[in-house]
């Protein structure tokens, strides 16, 4: 592909953006409660435990409720996961995350609509999904609306 000076014109006004971005304050908050989180270390515990937790409930979400552990497994999730999410650095970052995620979402959008009114952009979270499962067939099968 031959470099137009249209295309390099794009490149370097994305090359801009991404700049901003990482210079924003809410990147410097998202790195900063990532570093917190990272560093401590009941936090980290408590993410393992989790984990550890969350790997046991995997094993029993393939029987259900006729596993022999179902009941114990998902009273412990629950409890893992509230004691987690409960922490500071934890809820911290997770807000922290949550904003840089709208960041992104926002930034996808305005630069999808400057292009095309069709196009579909990330919006809260959900990177181009339709309705559910993301199939965007909209088929009665699986209960999808396609837009």
């Amino acid at each position: 592909m031959l470099a137009t000076i249209e295309i390099v014109d794009i490149l370097d006004r994305s090359e801009s953006l991404g700049q901003m971005i990482l210079e924003s304050d809410i990147m410097k908050e998202y790195q900063q409660a990532k570093n917190a989180l990272d560093q401590d270390e009941q936090a980290q515990s408590l993410i393992a435990r989790f984990n550890k937790i969350k790997d046991d409930y995997e094993e029993v979400e393939r029987f259900g409720r006729y596993h022999p552990d179902y009941s114990k497994i998902m009273k412990e999730i629950r409890v893992a996961k509230r004691e987690m999410d409960m922490h500071d650095a934890v809820a911290t970052f997770k807000i922290a995350e949550t904003k840089m995620q709208g960041l992104l979402d926002e930034v996808s959008g305005i630069v999808a609509q400057s292009v095309s009114g069709t196009i579909k952009a990330p919006k809260d979270g959900q990177a181009l999904t339709d309705g559910g499962c993301g199939c965007g067939s909209g088929s009665s099968g699986c209960g999808c609306k396609a837009s």
